[in-house]
């Protein structure tokens, strides 16, 4: 019977990959990194637990791929460069097949986003796993929750939703045929971060924020951070096929507004730019619609029918402790 790896076996075999842009990478107490001149450090870290935010027997390669895309998203909303990144594991078991595929998953993923890995620590226990990235930004141009003006526009990138109906799906609540559920899945399973639009929105929108929490509570932190309120039209917010055939009008609703795990881009610009966001829109071949604006008054959302009535929404969004 093949002996369970060590703690150092497991960093050593799946973990110590090199890491050129540090000078000191994992291996050691600390890692050693020198930002670029002229860039101010984005750091940001997120953690990923088994029956929290994924179901036990999750496919280890895609998990891999999420856990470090969550993170990346949080990088893309303030506009930040991907530089380096640290990952603790905290592991039932050293299954080496696991292990492995999961590397995998992350490395792959890190690879196409230029992050380095140079760090963090294994340890015996439920399974959990926190990842923390370090990105740069130039010190004048990081994208921030608070900068939203009164009059702003309101764009989304992508289409919100599909994650939450993928949950929906597991959950038994509603019925998914193919292609849809493969295509819910893998929103839910394998997000993409926006991190290119991220960069590109520097200097372009005045605020900006990821979806992960969901549509209306995500934007509820950047009118409460800019002191305004919003107006958001419902039958602006953009569909994916999935959601556009789904024919419970309730459960839309839920999971466009406020259903978790999109990792789009939410953010807000003056309506002088439009033009500049549809040229980038273009660009990118990426979807960015106006769904509504910013306005003077209490940091909080009116989601509109087509007549301008407000809707009544049972949850905005995810919050663990609620």
């Amino acid at each position: 019977m093949r002996p369970m790896p060590s703690e150092f076996e497991i960093i050593r075999r799946h973990f110590s990959r090199a890491a050129p842009s540090a000078m000191v990478g994992v291996g050691d107490d600390c890692a050693l990194v020198r930002s670029k001149p002229g860039m101010t450090l984005a750091v940001t870290t997120d953690m990923l637990v088994e029956g929290t935010h994924f179901p036990a027997g999750s496919d280890a390669c895609r998990l891999g791929h999420k856990s470090l895309a969550v993170s990346l998203s949080d990088l893309a909303a303030m506009g930040a460069d991907p530089r380096w990144g640290l990952l603790s594991l905290a592991l039932p078991a050293a299954d080496d097949n696991w292990l492995s595929a999961f590397s995998e998953g992350f490395y792959s993923l890190a690879a196409r986003y230029g992050v380095d890995l140079i760090g963090g620590d294994t340890t015996r226990g439920p399974l959990a796993i926190s990842v923390t990235l370090i990105g740069e930004v130039p010190v004048e141009l990081a994208l921030r929750r608070d900068g939203a003006l009164a009059g702003d526009d309101i764009w989304v990138s992508g289409s919100t939703g599909e994650a939450a109906l993928a949950l929906a799906a597991l959950s038994g609540r509603i019925a998914l045929a193919e292609p849809f559920i493969s295509q819910c899945l893998a929103r839910l399973e394998t997000p993409e971060p926006r991190v290119e639009l991220g960069g590109r929105l520097r200097g372009l929108a005045h605020s900006a924020i990821d979806v992960s929490d969901g549509l209306l509570a995500d934007l509820g932190h950047i009118l409460e951070m800019s002191g305004a309120g919003a107006e958001v039209s419902y039958e602006l917010l953009p569909r994916a096929p999935a959601i556009a055939s789904c024919d419970d009008a309730e459960l839309v609703r839920e999971c466009l507004a406020g259903g978790g795990d999109d990792y789009e881009l939410l953010f807000t610009a003056p309506p002088a730019r439009r033009a500049d966001v549809d040229a980038l829109s273009a660009d990118l071949g990426l979807a960015l619609t106006r769904i509504g604006s910013v306005v003077p008054g209490e940091a909080k959302t009116r989601l509109l029918d087509m007549q301008g009535n407000a809707l009544a929404l049972a949850r905005s969004g995810f919050d663990h402790f609620r």
